[in-house]
């Protein structure tokens, strides 16, 4: 009899071998070739975060070699992230590791120094010297709204120890305002941002290839529509492994770009404009030199899950003291030297002054490139957004789902993707002003996802715990942001009506 039992376990074990050998053949859930498909994650939530955290606990879910660059895009992961189940769209290769403060503070600064310190000149030229206070300032206070909304996700407990109940910036607004209604906010600031931004990134483009090439007759339009071509792949991006294994080459270009503008700057301090930067601001362009300086330092919503991933959460503060300090300096000495440089002939895009054709040809062409490299990032975020949103399947979301079971993009999804390139290229020809369209942007969402939310925050859930001068501080940050934001907003929006009028009159 116990042999009948063990002859017939043996059977139905084979059996069952079998049959999963079969089901590996025609179904793409091999563990040997998840280097090869990396899909996406199942996630309960979307917000672009850095090295996100569901534990608190300092383990961080790591996309490949995205996390080592310091950037993935989703929010909530999975329970448990490393047997996460396999569904349409699933991603199983998924590992933890924590960051140490160095790495948090190289993502820091990537997000608050980026490509756009090519306009603080600019600021420079219609702010004088209160733009470099300015830079400096609002350094100070991202500094501060980024550690109050980190302390924003920790709550204590009945023996007063500090315990993390929050992991992203739309956990702590879902707190505020409401699960529905919190979700519902911040991902429409943020899908605002992302879109504003690949607008940039092509406005850019097109603005550089036109005065790099000057005697070609092809119209900024145009060149920014040669540069979306390339940009084309976009579409079917499933993941951010590729698009990671460039950023070192855009870090390469940054500093680069840095160091020759920098340098060319240092051999005419002999012909420095002194006397040109002034004391009193130009009203009519003052909102919108705060707006661009807003929107360069603009990483609140990567902060959570940056500091959830450190392996010693105590030097949090201490990194964004040094990363916001270095980057105040930094910027307003650009800015400052920039403007030195070429006095009141400074144009948007400093490196539109370098004197020789060829010269300026070829740091432009690196700008290009290095917009071109940081396109896909934004891009990609505000695709996860919507499909997210709308097109997880039925019945969780109003659409079907955008992959198949292998993880392929169906053809309708990759024609909607389009549609959304589409309508940031029409967009970028339509606004063709890099500084007034930053400034713009900085102003709208810069404001409310910098200045105001979390002081509001803050307030909101530490009310009975924080002393009466860190609410008098967020009161005044609250109020600066709402005047600064709504200011900038309005002559941002005057600036660009009479830019696009002056292009259709010439």
């Amino acid at each position: 009899m116990m042999h009948a039992v063990t002859s017939a376990a043996s059977t139905a074990s084979r059996r069952l071998a079998d049959a999963g050998s079969a089901a590996r053949r025609y179904f793409p859930f091999r563990r040997d070739d998840d280097e090869e498909r990396l899909h996406f994650a199942q996630h309960d939530k979307t917000e672009m975060t850095v090295f996100n955290d569901e534990t608190g606990g300092g383990d961080v879910i790591k996309d490949g070699d995205v996390a080592e660059k310091g950037v993935e895009i989703n929010g909530s992961l999975p329970q448990d992230s490393l047997s996460c189940k396999k569904v349409e769209g699933s991603n199983e290769h998924m590992a933890r590791k924590s960051i140490s403060v160095w790495d948090a503070g190289w993502n820091v600064t990537n997000a608050i120094q980026g490509m756009f310190i090519v306009a603080f000149p600019y600021s420079v030229l219609h702010g004088g010297y209160w733009a470099i206070v300015v830079i400096i300032g609002i350094s100070y206070i991202c500094c501060w709204t980024g550690k109050i909304l980190v302390y924003c996700l920790y709550e204590e407990d009945e023996h007063g120890n500090k315990v993390r109940v929050r992991n992203t910036y739309v956990d702590i607004a879902e707190a505020v305002w409401g699960k529905r209604k919190g979700a519902q906010v911040v991902h429409a600031a943020q899908f605002v941002e992302l879109i504003m931004t690949c607008i940039l990134y092509l406005v850019l483009c097109g603005d550089l290839l036109k005065n790099s090439f000057k005697h070609s007759g092809i119209p900024e339009s145009a060149w920014t529509i040669i540069s979306a071509f390339f940009l084309v792949p976009c579409a079917f991006l499933r993941n951010l492994k590729s698009v990671s294994r460039l950023s070192m080459g855009c870090t390469v270009a940054h500093i680069f770009i840095n160091a020759i503008i920098f340098g060319y700057c240092m051999s005419r301090i002999e012909h420095w404009h002194w006397k040109d930067v002034r004391i009193l601001v130009d009203i009519n362009y003052f909102p919108i030199v705060l707006g661009i300086v807003v929107f360069s330092y603009t990483s609140q919503i990567f902060l959570p899950s940056l500091e959830g991933s450190m392996d010693d959460k105590h030097k949090f503060n201490k990194m964004m003291h040094w990363t916001h300090a270095l980057a105040g300096i930094f910027k307003g000495l650009f800015g400052y030297v920039g403007f030195l440089t070429w006095g009141w002939a400074t144009k948007e895009v400093i490196t539109d002054n370098l004197p020789s054709d060829i010269f300026r040809a070829i740091v432009n062409l690196f700008l290009v490139v290095k917009a071109l490299l940081s396109y896909p990032l934004p891009y990609y975020a505000a695709v996860e957004l919507i499909e997210r949103s709308l097109f997880m399947g039925r019945p969780d979301t109003q659409f079907p789902a955008c992959y198949a079971l292998d993880g392929g993009l169906k053809v309708w999804s990759v024609f909607i993707r389009s549609l959304l390139g589409v309508f940031i290229l029409l967009l970028a020809i339509y606004i063709p002003h890099f500084a007034i369209l930053m400034g713009l942007i900085g102003s709208f969402t810069g404001t409310m996802l910098s200045f105001i939310w979390p002081c509001w925050f803050h307030m909101k859930l530490m009310w009975h715990k924080i002393p009466l001068y860190q609410k008098l501080f967020d009161v005044i940050i609250i109020l600066t942001g709402l005047i600064c934001g709504t200011v900038g907003i309005v002559y941002s929006s005057q600036a660009l009506v009479a830019a696009y009028h002056e292009n259709s009159d010439m």
